[in-house]
């Protein structure tokens, strides 16, 4: 068993608007990886980073995330830091993974810099958003099947260019 699609991205990408989308145009389930993290350690993403530090909580997501893409069959939405952790990355080779790309000022307005994303919190959320697109998008880039921009287009038009995409790839 395998997820349709994989989401990944930045914040800001989509995964949360687009993912359910998506899974509805397929016909199948939706399921994020960051709740499924939640559910496992029994507090907010917030909280992990808050009590335990990140460090747990890349831990408690790789750990998810492997379950996760041998049990759902449906599309599946990882957090924007996954793609960090190189196991993850390898289990990722063989699944139809669709990166949700964002520029930086579509992605901070989009965003909001808001304390629900414990990695923006800080001095200068700008300049910590920059650093995390930067280290992250060849990482994206690495993993993914399907790329599309979605700084000028609409959740209906992302999921429109995401369906188009797929077919492509998996004939």
């Amino acid at each position: 068993m395998s997820p349709s699609a994989v989401i990944i991205g930045p914040p800001g990408s989509g995964k949360s608007t687009v993912g359910p989308l998506l899974a509805e145009r397929l016909g199948v389930e939706f399921v994020d990886a960051d709740a499924e993290v939640e559910e496992l350690a029994g507090k907010t993403i917030s909280d992990i980073f808050a009590e335990d530090g990140e460090p747990r909580f890349r831990e408690l997501e790789e750990q998810v995330i492997a379950d996760g893409l041998t049990k759902h069959t449906g599309v599946y939405s990882l957090g924007g830091g996954a793609v960090l952790s190189e196991a993850t990355r390898k289990r990722l080779t063989d699944h139809p993974v669709v990166f949700l790309n964002v520029g930086m000022a579509v992605g901070v307005q989009r965003v909001g810099l808001s304390s629900a994303r414990p990695l923006l919190v800080g001095v200068n959320p700008r300049a910590t958003f920059k650093q995390l697109l930067d280290a992250r998008l060849p990482l994206y880039q690495q993993v993914a099947k399907v790329q599309v921009d979605t700084d000028r287009l609409t959740p209906d038009e992302v999921v429109d260019a995401v369906v188009t995409e797929l077919e492509k790839v998996s004939h």
